[in-house]
């Protein structure tokens, strides 16, 4: 089985290609665009991206969206956590402003969606997956993307995200456990 990953995120086809196997992905084909992240949820966002490569390829075609809310911030960045610090913010320009306006310690949560959509057979699912912790007084480590360098999960409370290898990353992401409950949806 080959799944279409509507993304041209780097760092999401490197996680997800691991996620997934023995499921393959294809990468999005260049040409086909991908419509804006206005949803007001992860889902409306993630379903909004994988119907637009369904629809150019006639291919199954899956998408994610998926961010961190701060509870300091009332679940900010949200949906917006790509944007944060602006529309063409980089990962540490929004990793910066999360620093600066949530007080060390404070909750956090990673969440996903991840959008399955089969034009086909008419099929659209949705899997979330959530991984919860605090947010550290400063970056430490460097693997992972995005907020990692600064979330410290539950699970691990001695390591920021960017601190754990990626077999231990993906056994506790969002990203991991919305994967997760769409293979074996899939029954993979």
């Amino acid at each position: 089985m080959r799944l279409l990953l509507a993304t041209r995120n780097r760092h999401k086809v490197r996680e997800l290609e691991a996620l997934l196997a023995p499921v393959g992905i294809d990468p999005l084909p260049d040409g086909i665009e991908l419509p804006p992240e206005t949803g007001e949820t992860f889902a409306e966002n993630a379903l909004g991206k994988a119907r637009a490569a369904a629809a150019a390829t006639g291919r199954v075609a899956i998408a994610d969206d998926s961010g961190i809310e701060a509870e300091a911030l009332g679940g900010a960045p949200g949906v917006r956590s790509a944007r944060y610090a602006g529309e063409d913010a980089t990962d540490e320009e929004n990793l910066a402003r999360l620093l600066r306006e949530a007080p060390a310690g404070s909750p956090l949560a990673y969440v996903c969606a991840m959008a399955y959509v089969d034009p086909e057979r008419g099929i659209e699912e949705v899997f979330e997956g959530r991984c919860t912790g605090t947010l550290a007084a400063e970056p430490r480590g460097t693997g992972g993307f995005g907020y990692d360098p600064a979330f410290v999960p539950d699970e691990h409370p001695d390591r920021t995200m960017a601190e754990l290898s990626p077999a231990e990353k993906d056994a506790i992401s969002h990203r991991g456990r919305a994967v997760r409950a769409l293979r074996s949806w899939l029954g993979t």
